[in-house]
């Protein structure tokens, strides 16, 4: 990558997580407050999406600085899309996200609470999966929060027979701000655009909700439990204390 392609990307990756947090704080908040009065009151917080929306849900617990409360859920069959030929390759991803009832099935392999809080990550918010979620968790009472790019869902038609999308059905809708093609990097002699921003940018709003969360539960007067990094001379401290928040988790859901 030479120095001014480089310079572009970064300078485009920095302004979009400069319009985030300038555009988006309100919604970041309130996504926040759902999530601390779920944690705060023994309910968890789910995390969810699809291909790479898979992974800011995967950031938000366990690791270093997240809290209990946070439960990702992880599908195989969603996230092994780095598998081009053989088991649980791009293709049959590209399949089955687009399968709707599958989201339902999900769904029911987990004992979800009305006080329990959905987070969803979806660049486009238009497949039927993410739909099928979004309408189940609506359903049940649950408050949903959707991590999207409105310019990209806006301009395109829904994938389920709902024709929802999911800033149309989320409480609490957080725009990226990602264009539509996701990458936006130009080259000359080059017909596609490089330079794919929205994971990053997802990323960083996921542990921005994590980190106010953690913030509003002490606000609330309850201390939150935080993953410690162990990667450091005070390893055995820091296991001890993800041993007992490991624990916190075990009880909530033992509690279902």
């Amino acid at each position: 990558m030479s120095s001014s392609l480089l310079d572009r990307y970064f300078g485009s990756l920095a302004e979009r997580l400069e319009t985030v947090r300038s555009t988006q704080a309100e919604a970041i908040a309130q996504a926040a407050e759902h999530s601390a009065a779920s944690i705060a009151s023994g309910k968890l917080v789910f995390t969810f999406g699809t291909g790479h929306g898979a992974l800011p849900a995967l950031e938000t617990f366990p690791r270093t600085g997240t809290v209990v409360g946070f439960r990702p859920i992880v599908e195989s069959t969603m996230i092994s899309f780095h598998h081009v030929w053989g088991d649980m390759g791009a293709r049959q991803y590209r399949f089955i996200h687009a399968q709707e009832g599958y989201g339902k099935a999900i769904m029911r392999s987990h004992q979800v609470d009305p006080a329990d809080t959905m987070i969803l990550f979806s660049h486009s918010g238009i497949n039927a999966v993410i739909m099928d979620i979004a309408l189940e968790c609506r359903e049940r009472g649950m408050k949903v929060v959707g991590v999207t790019s409105i310019p990209h869902s806006s301009s395109t038609p829904s994938r389920h027979s709902s024709g929802k999308r999911l800033f149309e059905v989320a409480d609490v809708v957080i725009d990226t701000g990602i264009p539509k093609a996701d990458a936006a990097l130009e080259i000359d002699g080059l017909e596609h655009p490089v330079g794919a921003s929205s994971t990053s940018v997802t990323i960083a709003i996921a542990h921005a909700i994590v980190s106010l969360t953690a913030e509003k539960l002490v606000e609330r007067g309850v201390k939150p439990y935080v993953m410690v990094n162990p990667n450091t001379t005070g390893k055995e401290a820091a296991n001890r204390q993800n041993d007992e928040n490991y624990e916190e988790l075990w009880r909530r859901l033992k509690a279902r």
